[in-house]
């Protein structure tokens, strides 16, 4: 009587292959995790946290060390100080104590009660410091010979200090200021505008031309390679490079566009194109165009060369016109390569930033959400708020995400 065989992928080889497909993949996932996972997690941790910039170091005993009077002189009576204080103004630091080793040569005449010496061990326990707190040590020395055969200084040896603070980013400390910070008032109303704005006509023009450059090089002629590598120039040119090479081509003062302009007749004097409303943020669109219409080119015209030739032979001879010919044939073979591309571009753009901090640097109301984060974090030095406005970045293209891969992807069979 046969035996039944075991189910596929449970028995021992599958189990090994199992094995080493996952111990494979543990770099990669181990990779993502770091690159990936950590700082998002990090960025959740701090948008609930009062955090500053200048929390981001922690609080800390901060000591310098001298020698006041004649150190220079046999028998001399000098100063040994120890100039000492609190990091912060905002946070205590408990059990805070010092230790340093006195250079041979220098009789200490007195201590501080909180101190003791033991040979030339020097100990002191200052205790509990309120935010802010300084305090200075002196001890009276006298110089002796060993001190002044020997090159070694107070300074050369520095002292150690210890203490105990609580550091905003890691304590209980939570609050949901930095939130109620951004979602006040009518500014983040606008700023979410201006950010949705700039994301879908940036990403819906930028595929619209790259198709229609698609459609003018799907076929073959001469000086084709050199015009799609022209075509490519936008998209691989530094970034900095051709912004700058826009704002002094539009110039309000010296730009080649606004005297063509002029001597044209097409406007009575220059126009601040990236200095006005609504302009400025027209124009940072048709940047986002310009710059990036090759991704889409490049994807689209793949895809076109890969249609197969017969049916637009069998349509052309059916009579179909050209553009019966492209919303009938073209347009449903592109819609997969045009929804990936949507949601890829969409993702990007509407986390852009430095594209518009070069043009305008968030002013003219062309202030995004990304530039938001800058401003928060860095301009007002609110990183807790920065953090908040990107954890709202996150939660925008997360819900915009799965609408897209539930709704439009079903329905395009992705």
């Amino acid at each position: 009587m046969s035996q039944p065989m075991p189910p596929t992928g449970t028995g021992p080889l599958a189990k090994r292959e199992a094995r080493l497909a996952w111990g494979l993949l543990f770099p990669t996932i181990t990779a993502v995790a770091l690159v990936v996972v950590l700082p998002l997690l990090a960025i959740f941790w701090i948008s609930f946290k009062p955090v500053e910039l200048a929390d981001l170091r922690a609080p800390e005993v901060v000591l310098r060390e001298d020698i006041r009077g004649d150190d220079d002189v046999l028998g001399a009576e000098a100063t040994l100080r120890y100039r000492l204080r609190n990091s912060s103004q905002d946070q205590p630091i408990t059990g805070v104590t010092f230790s340093d080793v006195v250079p041979e040569g220098l009789t200490v005449l007195t201590l501080d009660d909180r101190c003791t010496l033991v040979g030339r061990d020097l100990a002191c326990d200052l205790g509990d410091w309120e935010p802010g707190t300084r305090e200075t040590l002196t001890f009276p020395v006298t110089v002796g010979q060993a001190y002044l055969d020997n090159a070694l200084r107070p300074q050369d040896s520095p002292a150690t200090t210890t203490g105990t603070a609580s550091n905003v980013l890691t304590n209980s400390t939570f609050t949901l200021d930095n939130f109620s910070r951004i979602f006040n008032g009518e500014e983040f109303i606008e700023v979410l505008w201006v950010t949705l704005f700039y994301t879908v006509f940036g990403t819906i023009g930028a595929l619209l031309v790259g198709l229609f450059a698609a459609l003018l090089l799907n076929k073959s002629f001469r000086g084709q390679g050199i015009l799609r590598g022209l075509y490519l120039f936008p998209y691989v040119a530094p970034i900095i490079a051709v912004a700058f090479a826009w704002l002094i081509l539009f110039d309000p003062f010296s730009g080649s566009a606004n005297a063509l302009l002029v001597q044209m007749g097409v406007t009575p004097e220059a126009i601040n194109f990236f200095g006005e409303r609504p302009l400025a943020l027209i124009m940072v669109t048709v940047f986002e165009i310009w710059r990036y219409f090759p991704l889409s080119f490049l994807f689209i015209l793949a895809r076109m060369q890969s249609i197969d030739s017969d049916m637009y032979e069998a349509a052309d001879m059916d009579g179909a016109s050209p553009f019966q010919q492209f919303w009938s044939l073209s347009v449903p073979q592109l819609l997969g390569i045009l929804s990936v591309l949507f949601l890829l571009r969409f993702i990007w753009t509407f986390n852009k930033f430095d594209d518009i901090f070069l043009l305008t640097g968030g002013n003219a109301g062309t202030r995004t959400l990304t530039v938001n984060v800058y401003e928060q974090a860095f301009a007002v030095s609110n990183i807790g708020a920065g953090a908040a406005v990107a954890v709202v970045i996150f939660g925008c293209l997360l819900t915009f995400s799965l609408f897209f891969l539930k709704y439009v992807s079903r329905e395009e069979g992705l």
